[in-house]
């Protein structure tokens, strides 16, 4: 008998302990709990899975947002928050109160925010695996949720009804409210708008759904996409790309600070799906296209705040003369830095800064028909209200004044050049620092006995100035540059006597360091040899000039250099992926997304270096281990150290033989003049390697009809094989035809004529899909003889 009762007690047991487990699984947070912010782990409650958590996440010193995040991703991105605009200190408590209410209370115990339900049948709350933070009776129905009330992003299962708004943040780090807004109207119409800022009310749409149906409902499904619904469930439009299975990825909507609406991906494991996206958020799809274009109000400040310009590559920047007005925030826009022209002076003190492919649209307050640009210049620096002429090829121009609205660069605007004026010499108030000289003079003058005891100190002051300025001066060659002047022993110490190298060329290596002048960013020290002074120098000169007025989203940042002795030395950014060439011949490859991604970034680097630069730059040596990635896996070029800089009216040069065998254009080996489409030819072979993830030259293939990359690409898309270059790579045979668009575009790249090869400009529109690429004749002869002759 005994032992009956306890076969029976054990079976109880382990019924009932699934039950108990289950219990705690749930997690449902009951009343009268409460999380208060201690700057520790304990301060969030994770949904079951934990994938999200709900708490305190810590902004600025002693600001904190109350909010629900992934929670395992090292990022720990934020999807939502109760108190964007209001940021609480330390010791702020949330509670969900015995009478049923959600309330967020500062230290002091005033009320920040509370949950807008006014129900008191609440019995519990809940973070659930779904991001959603809800409120809920006995009966589990939900009378209060975040999902209804999102901040700048959705997630899967939620949706946007009527009335909905998504609110993009300030900037990257500041996350109250900002100046662009995601709405679905109470008319059914779904758009993008800019606000009257710092007011949220709807100023100007700048993308809408083309649909004249009234939309109902806009819905993040759970296979990741997002599409306008009607009342009746009829999907009236589609706006996210490809599906991607919520199971294997981690996935959100968000409204970013520039205005753009992303969809993000980020996977669950190292291997999806078999697909292989980097460990980070990656954009799967966004609108609109090019937020530059599609602002084209009169009013307001644009993508970018007053006085700026916007670059497709969601960077803004000031024109010479001016500069931002917070540092911290390039929204703000800019402000002029020098004294504005006055009408009754001469303009010799003032000049143009050109800026290609860039646009001013709306304000003009005068406009000439049949204009060259000469002459449109001039008539600008004759008007003291002219702060900008726009010139264009169709003979006109634009005159503009202060300040300036919805400045964009953009090759779409190609043969609009704005003409930016600034002071020559940057006197910001040279009428009152002579009157304060006058007015010091005088009273030095009257009281002799104060000049006697301030004379040695000022002296001693000046003489000091002049001894520090001497030690680290800047050459003259090198200022007006925005680069920071480093010492030889300044540089020694961010590497730690040069300890940890990164790389090693023919005539320079490069070597880790952290800067403590400016809060540990991590850089690129590279050190020219000392061996080759005379052409280290040279090299030295070249990319200092030509990289320290250059910026560009795809283009490596020059931070700073030394010219001390002996020692020519170049400070770049860090970039934490390293090059190309390890990412595409690695064990793990690309997805093919990314690969698209990096060849076209790659090709916006290079027209932004051969058409938008102050003077054009060919780079003459194009290959992955010159093009970097970023955090982001976004490319960037770099190694300037062989380029070629070209003066304005000069479209062709003759030099000696530059570039890495395989990647050298034919006219380098045939005494003919080299010109931008020598980059072209690198940027082709570059992107078959790109497509193939394979090098350019495989002396070990199997067939050797494969040695040649170019050749056998060419074959395969000859005889209709193309599949044969994608070997283990399913999503790219998934995308078959735009992997054939990709290699036609590379065997245009590789002609051999360089006036059969496109422009930059025109690769870039074909890998955009706007200009339709023909078929490519065979470019095979040159290139076979070329990496077959040893003697190349």
């Amino acid at each position: 008998m005994a032992f009956h009762l306890l076969y029976l007690l054990c079976f109880i047991v382990l019924v009932l302990l699934p039950c108990s487990t289950m219990a705690q699984t749930s997690k449902n947070i009951s009343l009268g709990s409460s999380l208060t912010e201690q700057n520790d782990d304990n301060s969030s409650w994770p949904s079951p899975s934990g994938e999200f958590a709900f708490g305190f996440r810590q902004i600025e010193k002693d600001g904190f947002l109350l909010a629900i995040w992934f929670d395992k991703i090292p990022e720990k991105t934020i999807v939502w928050s109760a108190n964007r605009d209001s940021l609480v200190p330390q010791g702020s408590k949330v509670e969900l109160t015995s009478g049923g209410r959600f309330v967020l209370n500062d230290a002091k115990g005033s009320q920040i925010w509370s949950a807008n339900s006014s129900s008191t049948a609440i019995s519990y709350a809940a973070m659930l695996d779904t991001g959603n933070f809800v409120l809920a009776n006995r009966n589990s129905t939900y009378l209060w949720e975040s999902f209804d009330h999102p901040t700048d992003t959705m997630l899967p299962t939620q949706s946007l009804k009527q009335s909905g708004k998504l609110f993009a943040r300030l900037t990257v780090t500041n996350y109250s409210t900002g100046r662009f807004m995601f709405s679905l109207n109470p008319n059914g119409s779904l758009m993008l708008y800019t606000t009257n800022f710092p007011q949220d009310s709807a100023n100007f749409a700048y993308w809408s759904v083309k649909n004249t149906e009234i939309g109902f409902q806009v819905i993040f499904n759970q296979s990741g996409l997002i599409y306008l619904t009607s009342k009746n469930g009829t999907i009236l439009d589609t706006i996210s790309g490809k599906p991607l299975a919520t199971q294997d990825f981690y996935q959100r909507a968000t409204l970013d600070y520039d205005g753009v609406l992303r969809h993000y991906v980020y996977p669950k494991s190292s291997s999806t799906s078999g697909e292989r996206w980097p460990m980070a958020w990656s954009t799967s799809f966004f609108i609109p296209p090019n937020i530059s274009l599609s602002i084209v109000k009169k009013v307001g400040s644009g993508a970018c705040g007053f006085n700026s310009l916007y670059r497709i590559d969601n960077t803004c920047e000031c024109p010479t003369g001016y500069s931002p007005i917070d540092p911290n925030d390039e929204l703000k826009g800019c402000k002029q830095d020098f004294v504005p022209q006055s009408c009754n002076a001469p303009a010799d003190d003032f000049d143009f800064q050109e800026v290609p492919n860039t646009n001013f649209p709306g304000l003009d307050y005068e406009q000439f028909q049949g204009m060259a640009e000469d002459q449109c210049r001039q008539n600008c620096l004759d008007d003291c209200f002219c702060a900008v002429a726009i010139s264009n090829a169709a003979g006109e121009c634009y005159m503009k004044g202060l300040p300036f609205v919805n400045g964009s660069i953009d090759s779409s605007i190609y043969g609009t050049k704005a003409l930016v004026k600034f002071r020559k010499h940057n006197s910001t108030s040279k009428k009152k620092d002579d009157s304060t000289l006058i007015i010091v003079g005088s009273v030095l003058l009257s009281s002799l006995g104060i000049l006697n005891f301030i004379l040695p100190l000022i002296t001693y002051v000046v003489v000091s100035r002049m001894y520090s300025r001497k030690a680290v001066a800047v050459p003259p060659n090198y200022q007006g540059m925005n680069l920071k002047y480093f010492t030889y022993e300044e540089l020694k110490e961010a590497t730690n006597e040069f300890k940890e190298e990164l790389g090693r060329g023919a005539s320079a290596t490069v070597f880790r360091g952290v800067l403590a002048c400016d809060e540990g960013k991590c850089v690129a020290v590279k050190i020219l040899d000392a061996k080759q002074v005379r052409e280290s120098d040279l090299e030295f000169n070249a990319e200092v000039r030509a990289i320290g007025r250059t910026n560009h989203r795809n283009l490596v940042q020059l931070l700073g250099f030394c010219n001390e002795g002996q020692h020519r030395i170049l400070v770049y950014e860090f970039m934490s992926n390293g090059t190309l060439a390890s990412f595409l011949f690695g064990d793990t490859r690309p997805n093919w997304y990314q690969r698209r991604e990096i060849a076209l970034g790659t090709a916006r680097g290079l027209l932004y270096l051969h058409e938008e630069c102050s003077n054009q730059i060919v780079h003459c040596d194009i290959k992955p281990q010159n093009i970097l990635l970023n955090d982001s896996f976004t490319a960037r070029i770099s190694d300037f150290g062989l380029a070629k800089l070209l003066r304005l009216d000069q479209t062709r040069t003759i030099t000696g033989i530059r570039g890495t065998k395989g990647y050298v254009a034919p006219e380098w080996f045939k005494n003919l003049p080299i010109t931008a489409k020598v980059d072209v030819y690198s940027f082709g072979i570059l992107l078959l390697e790109i497509i193939c993830c394979r090098k350019k030259f495989d002396e070990e293939a199997e067939d050797g009809d494969q040695i040649i990359l170019a050749d056998w690409a060419y074959d395969c898309y000859k005889h209709k094989k193309l599949h044969l270059l994608l070997e283990k790579n399913d999503e790219a045979i998934e995308d078959i035809k735009m992997m054939e668009k990709y290699v036609m575009i590379a065997m245009w790249c590789i002609q051999e004529n360089p006036s059969l090869r496109p422009t930059m400009k025109k690769t870039i529109q074909m890998l955009e899909g706007t200009v339709e690429v023909s078929k490519p004749p065979d470019p095979s002869a040159y290139r076979s003889s070329i990496l077959l002759d040893p003697a190349h």
